[in-house]
């Protein structure tokens, strides 16, 4: 990972917390990483977490013009070797799906000019609902890539798929994702 440079776009679920040990683990493997997040990511973990793992700013708005004068999803996807998603939530793979750039993550997510990964977590019944199955096989077309949600008992106290994958295994998807630079 070293010398790599990583977006990653934390949206709001409660698998929000699980995106802090991915982070970290990143950066202690050298690589340089970013943090985006969406509104409602802010309700599960705040944004001063990944600014002290990162020791970078984390991207809050489309609009910051202090911040980022040309806009956050230009500025940060410009350099990036990966942009990774977690969670992925219903609502973001729905606006990735359809094009809809209606919020920093999405239109980040448009921008990006390199692979994309994303981890999905939602509710049983939502990842199962042939709405989110679409979303999901179209942007597998597209190409983007996905570490699926496992089994499980899930926040809202049922168990099913949509619990999102462990951080360990989506280090191991990046890692196939961006082999050792020569």
């Amino acid at each position: 990972m070293q010398g790599r440079e990583i977006l990653v776009a934390v949206t709001g679920g409660i698998a929000a917390y699980k995106a802090a040990y991915l982070v970290s683990r990143l950066t202690q493997a050298g690589a340089g990483v970013s943090v985006m997040m969406t509104e409602s990511a802010e309700k599960f973990v705040g944004p001063a977490t990944f600014a002290a793992l990162t020791g970078r700013s984390v991207a809050r708005h489309s609009f910051d013009p202090d911040q980022h004068p040309l806009g956050a999803h230009i500025e940060r996807t410009r350099n990036i070797d990966l942009f990774c998603v977690v969670p992925a939530t219903a609502g973001f793979l729905a606006n990735a799906a359809a094009g809809i750039a209606d919020d920093l993550v999405s239109t980040s997510y448009l921008a990006a000019p390199c692979p994309v990964l994303v981890a999905p977590a939602m509710n049983s019944r939502m990842w199962d609902h042939p709405a989110v199955q679409r979303n999901v096989a179209a942007l597998r077309q597209d190409g983007v890539h996905f570490v699926d949600p496992a089994s499980g008992w899930l926040a809202c106290r049922d168990s099913g798929a949509g619990r999102m994958a462990e951080p360990d295994l989506i280090l191991e998807a990046i890692s196939r994702l961006l082999p050792p630079q020569a």
